[in-house]
């Protein structure tokens, strides 16, 4: 805001600098064309007439009055009035000669520098029209824009903090709505993840103890069975056997009950929900183009995004994005980095959207675990990530009634997208 305040004092001083320049410029110019251009006119129009007679001033701007002697006048008195100095004029005599006789003479009196005060009148004006104009822009946005983004400016910086509680006040320029909605959403989301991080949390200590008190009887179990066989208290081989089976009933109730484990914590952490919408494949591509392409250029890699025809597609447009922001990210990481491209083709009334990076391609023994929850590939070692993202993607696809494959192609990985029209 300083920084502001001082392009708004840097403007008033351009302003009274150009000012002074235009004073001193012009402030003591003359337009001497102006009044001899006026006496001239008059003095042909007197000679014209061939006499002296009062001419009209009205419509003179430097000329401001006119006076006769008449070459017969001998009167000191007058000839010392005719020739005296006019408080704050000039004065000039021409003589009037009619058919080459002289009839007397003419006295102008006149203002001189009018011209150039005006013209110094309207450069000061305009000058400070402009900078009033400009000066009055810069406050407004001073006092809407900039001063009010300033105190909303603050709230990302407290969401970092974790702290959730405050509330935007919204100007009434509302030149922010769309920005104080989004932060609100997001403080929104953030009190949510809170909550529920909470909530897992506790489950999670809850989990822990339940695990160690239900797994606790059927290792019990085992341990006793496995000591049994080994100390030889089994004398038959029916006893044998039955103490077999036993051990193996424990250990599938443990791995039965260490799956219901992980089911469960995949759904609490994946809680996916889906608006039952439609949208526009061109909204789609724009928003996807809108946020890519920057990036893309950023990291200096080729995007491209093929011929496609408007439609109106099945689904949660922000849901989708997610799922090519996914592809996108997966792209930039495990890609070479050299292009992506997005094509699309129909089939069987369905709209397919590919996404196709360059780069090495998944193993082929990896290619039916891909959209497996918590499954890395070779290709993923040394690169962060916690093998939910297909997943996901997989989750919302089903959820939108749309399904997503995967292409091994030999220069890099494609990923189609199936929407319902």
């Amino acid at each position: 805001m300083k920084k502001y305040n001082g392009i708004m004092a840097a403007t008033l001083f351009l302003y009274l600098v150009f000012a002074a320049a235009a004073y001193f410029l012009l402030g003591g110019k003359e337009t001497d064309l102006g009044y001899k251009v006026e006496i001239n006119k008059i003095m042909q129009g007197l000679e014209k007439e061939g006499k002296f007679s009062k001419p009209d001033l009205r419509e003179t701007e430097n000329v401001i009055e006119v006076g006769f002697l008449p070459k017969e006048e001998k009167a000191a008195e007058a000839i010392r009035s005719f020739y005296q100095n006019r408080n704050g004029m000039s004065m000039t005599v021409r003589p009037l000669f009619a058919e080459g006789d002289l009839l007397g003479y003419v006295r102008f009196d006149y203002i001189v520098g009018i011209g150039g005060q005006r013209i110094l009148r309207f450069t000061e004006g305009i000058l400070f029209i402009g900078w009033s104009l400009i000066f009055a822009l810069l406050l407004y946005i001073r006092q809407k824009i900039l001063k009010p983004f300033h105190v909303l400016s603050r709230m990302p910086y407290e969401l970092s903090k974790g702290h959730l509680q405050g509330e935007l006040q919204e100007s009434k320029s509302r030149y922010f709505g769309k920005f104080v909605w989004g932060i609100g959403m997001l403080r929104d989301t953030l009190n949510v993840a809170k909550s529920n991080g909470l909530r897992l949390e506790k489950e999670k200590k809850l989990l822990l103890l339940s695990i160690s008190h239900d797994i606790k009887i059927p290792l019990s179990a085992i341990k006793l069975y496995a000591k049994a066989l080994q100390e030889g208290v089994y004398e038959t081989e029916d006893q044998k056997l039955h103490a077999v089976g036993q051990i193996e009933n424990h250990a599938k109730e443990i791995e039965d009950f260490v799956k219901e484990i992980v089911s469960t914590a995949s759904e609490d952490i994946l809680a996916i929900e889906v608006e039952d919408s439609e949208f526009y494949l061109k909204d789609f591509i724009n928003k996807i183009r809108e946020y890519y392409e920057p990036k893309c250029k950023l990291i200096m890699t080729d995007f491209t995004i093929g011929k496609y025809e408007d439609k109106l597609l099945k689904g949660d447009i922000e849901k989708a994005f997610e799922v090519v922001e996914n592809l996108m990210e997966n792209a930039f990481k495990y890609g070479d980095g050299k292009a992506v491209r997005i094509d699309f083709y129909e089939e069987e009334y369905c709209q397919v959207i590919t996404v196709f990076n360059t780069g090495p391609p998944v193993a082929t023994t990896e290619m039916p675990h891909l959209f497996d929850s918590f499954y890395r590939g070779s290709n993923a070692k040394g690169k962060d990530g916690n093998g939910l993202g297909l997943y996901i993607n997989k989750q919302i696809m089903t959820k939108m009634e749309g399904e997503i494959f995967a292409q091994r192609q030999e220069d890099g990985m494609g990923f189609g997208l199936v929407f319902r029209m």
